[in-house]
């Protein structure tokens, strides 16, 4: 709607006067993308200095802000304990972490592929003020996040990275150190140089990517007398893990050690019960979840290799909350945090 003369202030001398531009004015009113905290409360201080006659909606928009934001957060499958566990994190940091106390909408993905990964992506970017995901690398997924983002909504890569170049950072842990430290424990513990096999979700996660990179390359470097298998696959599923792991033993009954880089852990701990793993066999796998916590008490697993849950919760929200005040900041966040090693001796 136009605004006419002789109707009081319009909102070009709302603009004038809070030093904006028009177009920043109509998106405070209108809500048609997001605009900083600080830039919102100089429009609205305008708009009630000149006695606009719609200060009140503005007013009414930034209590709307200030309720508390609402996070998105895309993770894995809900089937995965680690998974089940640090929703429920995210929720109660979310809750508790922000002033006034904000929402978190957890979606689990029980489908992984690309097509899946972006249909939750735009169903989500409807809903909230920001987004953090854990997907595998891929085109699709990458040119969601650039369109989301161009739309006001910034979006973060969540335990694994991601190559769009619009993504607004990453919060996880350092998988290169990871995938060395798991490689150091099986070449330390096993009681004698053999094949070690290796188990990762997929290659476009590039924090198992990265990760069995890294394992392999200690190997070369410090233990050459063991023999690394070719990698297999098990797309993050419980199932296809727990054969993997029976063809594995099947294969080679002079195994010396396994590394689960990815999901699965619960289909690999009911092949070692059923599959007649070798003794000394040293298997390392990612995350402490209850499933975990008890294989290490009973020995069956002889460390785990762990996200800090709380505290990488407390970093990505407080990296959302940044990203979503301060919309004329560039640059990717990237914040590694250390992981928490877990033995038999330690749970």
């Amino acid at each position: 709607m136009m605004e006419g003369s002789g109707m009081g202030p319009t909102m070009t001398d709302v603009a004038r006067e809070a030093g904006v531009g028009l177009a920043t004015v109509d998106r405070v009113i209108n809500k048609r993308a997001s605009v900083s905290q600080e830039t919102a409360e100089r429009v609205l201080a305008a708009a009630e200095k000149l006695g606009f006659r719609r200060a009140s909606l503005i007013r009414d928009r930034l209590d709307e802000r200030t309720a508390g934001y609402r996070l998105g957060f895309i993770l894995q499958k809900s089937s995965t304990h680690f998974y089940s566990e640090l929703g429920s994190v995210l929720e109660a940091t979310t809750r508790t972490q922000m002033q006034p106390a904000g929402k978190a909408l957890v979606a689990f993905l029980d489908e992984l592929t690309p097509e899946h990964v972006v249909a939750k992506l735009y169903e989500l970017s409807k809903k909230v003020d920001a987004i953090a995901l854990v997907a595998a690398d891929h085109p699709l997924v990458s040119q969601a996040i650039d369109d989301i983002t161009a739309r006001g909504i910034p979006v973060f890569a969540l335990i694994s990275d991601l190559t769009a170049v619009s993504c607004s950072g990453y919060v996880g842990i350092d998988h290169r150190k990871v995938g060395r430290t798991a490689a150091w424990a099986i070449s330390t513990i096993s009681p004698a140089p053999g094949k070690v096999g290796v188990i990762v979700g997929s290659h476009r996660y590039l924090c198992q990517e990265q990760s069995e990179m890294s394992f392999r390359s200690y190997f070369r470097e410090f233990a050459p007398q063991f023999q690394v298998l070719e990698t297999l696959i098990s797309l993050e599923d419980i199932h296809l893990a727990q054969s993997a792991t029976l063809e594995l033993l099947k294969q080679h009954p002079d195994l010396t050690g396994i590394y689960i880089a990815g999901g699965g852990i619960e289909g690999v701990l009911q092949a070692l019960k059923d599959g007649n793993p070798p003794p000394g066999l040293v298997t390392v796998c990612l995350d402490l979840t209850a499933v975990t916590r008890q294989a290490l008490i009973e020995r069956r697993i002889n460390m785990v290799l762990s996200h800090p849950q709380e505290w990488l919760a407390s970093r990505l929200v407080e990296a959302m909350v940044t990203a979503i005040q301060d919309k004329a900041a560039r640059g990717s966040l990237q914040n590694s945090l250390p992981f928490i090693t877990y033995t038999p001796a330690n749970v």
